[in-house]
């Protein structure tokens, strides 16, 4: 794969998803990578990527949920081991103890879970596991962040000498405090702190009075704030010991930080690794969001996109509590092309913009919303043109550009690209730009290149009918009330409704006529069948939704079915965990009793004890911890099902009784059919209307075809108005 040009990323709003994708990431550095995630250019890097995702978008589903991935960044931290004589600072080893120790757990969840998780099993197993930082980290700094006292000797000396000085300190104080009370030298408040040592709050007119240093005074002059001399001697030995402390840790982080610096690889490699993981969470959590699959591959050139969803427009639909509309489509080899027209504001450029952008996050690792049964396919080029890319710094204008593009779309396409234009062939003279649009096209179609386009073009359309691996395709359009069905429907151009369109916002009918007069007749008759054909394809679009809700109903009535087979199926299953139970319980007595025979034979207590304990551990390993009231919880509501759905299934019994005997009681009375009344077969679904009747038969028209049936097997649906 040679990858996707910035220009289409942008064209398909693929920033967005990621900006959106990014706000599920729980780190800094994740949110980042997930900004500037680009398309794979290799397939098996991409199959991996996708796998992954995959993987993690099923822990939400299961019961083995993958650990917290969270960390603090280390980016800092690294960059000081790559530095010599340096040493990192104690929240910093704390950050490193703790990125190992989340990074070990991840791992180690992986092996034990790697049925559930292969892939990601095998991308964490080229980690290495080690407890050596966290161990070397835990030696010396305690949890609540502090050097321990006993990180070398030197600092437990030096901690306990400075433990007695605070002692002599505080011992010396209290006795000058006690002295200066009585002489009652001392302000109410007694003493204060001033830069970490305690001071007497002496009053200003006794200050000569107190012997020691003067530390400060209050914002009135009133209190000095002085050092009792007895303290001072003790305060300077502090001040030294406190010193050397501080010398100490140093030298203690460097040696530290020096025996942790060979690990830098391993904790560039963890860090990593961490980023990655949230870049896929996020990744699963926005699959989650939009409903979204890892498809199937297809072997071939095939594209089947069934109920596809643009996640933009539906993240923000469901916002706003809108329907969605999905679309289907399919690209395969006999029909690599798809020309899609139909009026404005009916879902074309949305329609196309969702093919693209599926296509963009599947190659750039990201799984999609489409239903479960959709295929998809690599291409290793996917070329855009999408809106008004008129640019004044460049003093083009939209055809010029347009042309430019094609140039780039000519020298690029091949068998494996994906080509996406929006209004293929407008920005010139309808008829010259037209044509040198179906120049284009042909060009593309020869190249065996697959593609999607939208256009008013008649000659487009009419081009798609002639070549046999080009098809056309339109939006759907209500033809009473001229709103869009925001559906796509492919085998057949849509009419632009241009004038039907005109005509609804209030155009005076006099000036459509007169408008029409301008044009060729045949390109009327032209769009006038295509529209003709459009509105036909609306009925069979609304019979369609008939038939689907009536098949909706039967599934719903087969489900209730379902779900009491479901519980009579579980009652069964808990008979035959019995059964199992007792079957056990019987080899287990028969186990003792062999055991009992031989200690008769042979009368050896120690040997019977081992071999009595081998067997209650083989049973303890298969045994799960049940308490016996949970055992007659679970009876009781094994019987309370049993009951239930005995008493529901007796209950529907009744009903479909009751309602054959009202059947039989109320006599049918056939009204009396004539020509215009739509009507069905009985037990059909299909609704026609009556041309003719003659001797009692009738010629039913069904739209696309007409038949004859007799009246008596035909019932009323609508009687003609």
């Amino acid at each position: 794969m040679n990858g996707i040009h910035q220009k289409t990323l942008q064209d398909l709003e693929f920033p967005v998803v990621l900006q959106q994708v990014s706000e599920l990431c729980i780190t800094a550095l994740g949110n980042d990578q997930v900004r500037h995630v680009l398309p794979y250019r290799s397939e098996d890097e991409l199959m991996i990527a996708l796998n992954l995702t995959n993987e993690y978008l099923s822990s939400f589903h299961n019961e083995n949920r993958i650990p917290n991935h969270g960390f603090e960044a280390i980016t800092k931290e690294l960059q000081l081991l790559k530095i010599e004589n340096t040493f990192l600072d104690v929240h910093g080893l704390k950050k490193i103890a703790a990125i190992s120790q989340t990074v070990n757990t991840l791992i180690l969840f992986f092996v034990k879970f790697k049925e559930y998780y292969p892939t990601l099993n095998n991308y964490a197993s080229k980690i290495e596991v080690t407890q050596v930082l966290i161990e070397k980290v835990d030696r010396i700094v305690d949890r609540f962040g502090d050097i321990k006292d006993d990180a070398s000797n030197l600092l437990y000396d030096i901690r306990q000498a400075i433990n007695k000085v605070k002692g002599k300190i505080n011992q010396s104080f209290a006795t000058a405090l006690h002295a200066c009370q009585n002489m009652d030298y001392l302000d109410e408040i007694r003493e204060s702190v001033v830069d970490n040592r305690r001071v007497l709050a002496v009053k200003a007119m006794y200050r000569r009075k107190v012997k020691g240093q003067v530390m400060g005074s209050s914002k009135t002059g009133s209190i000095v704030y002085i050092e009792p001399e007895t303290s001072l001697q003790y305060s300077r030995e502090l001040s030294d010991l406190e010193y050397e402390e501080k010398k100490e840790i140093i030298r203690i982080l460097k040696e530290l930080t020096d025996q942790i610096r060979p690990f830098l690889p391993l904790l560039q490699d963890y860090q990593s690794f961490l980023i990655n993981i949230d870049v896929i969470s996020a990744k699963a959590k926005y699959a989650k969001s939009i409903h979204a699959i890892l498809p199937e591959f297809s072997q071939d050139k095939t594209m089947y996109l069934r109920d596809a969803f643009h996640p933009l427009l539906y993240l923000t639909n469901l916002e706003k509590d809108i329907q969605t509309f999905p679309q289907t489509i399919t690209l395969e080899e006999n029909s690599r092309i798809i020309v899609i027209s139909g009026p404005n504001a009916g879902g074309k450029s949305i329609t196309l913009k969702t093919i693209g952008l599926l296509q963009v996050m599947l190659q750039s690792g990201l799984l999609i919303p489409v239903h479960e049964r959709s295929k998809v396919c690599i291409f290793d080029r996917i070329l855009s043109d999408i809106g008004d890319n008129q640019s004044i710094e460049n003093q083009l204008s939209t055809y010029s550009y347009r042309l430019k593009q094609m140039n780039y779309f000519l020298r690029k396409c091949n068998a494996n690209t994906l080509f996406l234009i929006d209004e293929f062939g407008t920005g010139s003279d309808p008829e010259l730009g037209g044509a040198l649009a179906e120049t284009f096209l042909e060009e593309f179609y020869h190249r065996k290149a697959f593609g999607i386009i939208t256009t008013h073009y008649s000659n487009l359309k009419i081009l798609a009918t002639e070549l046999p691996y080009m098809v056309n395709a339109n939006m759907l359009f209500n033809e009473r009330t001229l709103e869009p069905m925001y559906k796509l429907a492919v085998g057949q151009a849509g009419s632009s409704f241009t004038f039907e369109v005109a005509q609804k916002n209030g155009i005076p009918y006099s000036l459509i006529n007169r408008a029409k007069k301008k044009i060729e007749r045949s390109k009327v008759r032209f769009d006038a069948t295509i529209a003709k054909l459009q509105k036909e394809r609306s009925k069979l679009e609304r019979t369609g939704q008939s038939l689907r809700q009536n098949e909706k109903k039967k599934s719903q009535e087969a489900d209730k079915l379902e779900e009491i087979n479901t519980k009579i199926q579980k009652k069964l299953e808990s008979y035959q965990e019995l059964y199992d139970s007792n079957q056990r319980l019987i080899y287990l007595g028969q186990k003792v009793n062999d055991l009992a025979e031989k200690y008769f034979e042979n009368q050896r207590k120690r040997e019977l004890m081992n071999e009595l304990f081998k067997v209650i551990q083989i049973e303890n390993s298969k045994r799960e911890k049940v308490s016996a009231r949970h055992k007659k919880v679970v009876k009781a509501k094994e019987r309370e099902v049993k009951q239930e759905v005995e008493r529901k299934v007796e209950i529907i019994r009744k009903q479909k009784k009751e309602a054959k005997k009202r059947a039989i009681e109320i006599p049918k009375t056939k009204p009396v059919l004539k020509v215009g009344d739509r009507v069905r077969l009985e037990d059909g679904r299909a609704v026609g209307s009556i041309d003719k009747i003659e001797k009692n038969k009738a010629v039913v028209n069904y739209g696309i075809f007409t038949t004859n049936v007799s009246l008596e097997q035909l019932e009323l649906v609508e009687s003609k108005k």
